[in-house]
């Protein structure tokens, strides 16, 4: 099983590190929404509230950074579909959960990633986290993020033969789980319904719990945050196992 698992997570990889691109591309809209917003609302925000504005972003277009790029590492699943190597894998005398743990901890390792890279270049712009301690926690924060939107993105494209329908549907499910996480705002201020909505959406236990680690501010507390990524990441797991099991060969 570990042999398997270790071979999905390899080639995951590898694609990923062949692809340049990508990992430009894949930064770039967080700097931007950082910078755009850090310095552009920053001065709002510390008269509304005395804090920095940038301090409070970082933990938010980190998170940003790590959810494109779980959810998207689904599109994969689509490819290996159209050009043949899913087939040829799904006729291998392997368990079909073994191939999903492999492609969900490959897709969440990449994110990750990912997510380091754009935390070092906050550091740059001039996000400061409390402490480097805690700097562990985050990174384990940031792969339970990466896990549970992974899954979903590999439950998402084991319904879909076409790139552009699962584009679309990603579209429409990511910029407002992003933009209803309270990463670019407080909640506690928010209307009701943006709570309500917030409250069900699991990257908000993401972000606060990034924001516990990195600077030491939270709404819900790191144990709350923490098992709710961890129970929503296994009912997708589970979700996205049950459908790449029905994929027929």
């Amino acid at each position: 099983m570990i042999n398997v698992i270790y071979i999905m997570w390899l080639r995951q990889i590898k694609r990923y590190w062949r692809s340049k691109s990508r990992i430009i591309g894949s930064i770039g809209q967080p700097i931007l929404f950082l910078i755009a917003l850090g310095f552009g609302l920053g001065p709002m925000f510390k008269k509304a509230s005395g804090g920095n504005y940038i301090n409070f972003l970082a933990p938010g277009v980190i998170s940003q950074a790590i959810l494109f790029m779980a959810v998207f590492s689904g599109i994969e699943l689509i490819w290996d579909r159209q050009f043949g190597f899913l087939k040829a894998t799904l006729v291998a005398p392997v368990s079909r959960l073994e191939i999903v743990l492999g492609r969900v901890i490959g897709g969440a390792t990449i994110a990750t990633f990912q997510g380091i890279i754009v935390l070092i270049l906050t550091l740059l712009i001039g996000f400061r986290p409390q402490s480097i301690t805690t700097i562990p926690l985050a990174i384990y924060l940031m792969f339970l993020i990466a896990l549970l939107y992974s899954a979903l993105g590999t439950a998402i494209a084991s319904l879909m033969k076409d790139f552009h329908g699962f584009q679309l549907i990603m579209n429409f499910l990511v910029m407002p789980t992003f933009f209803l996480s309270g990463a670019i705002f407080p909640l506690n201020n928010a209307p009701k319904p943006i709570q309500v909505i917030s409250y069900i959406n699991p990257l908000t236990y993401g972000v606060d719990g990034l924001r516990q680690t990195l600077i030491g501010v939270s709404q819900f507390g790191l144990t709350t945050n923490i098992s709710v990524l961890v129970i929503v990441g296994v009912i997708l797991l589970s979700i996205g196992s049950y459908l790449f099991s029905k994929i027929e060969a």
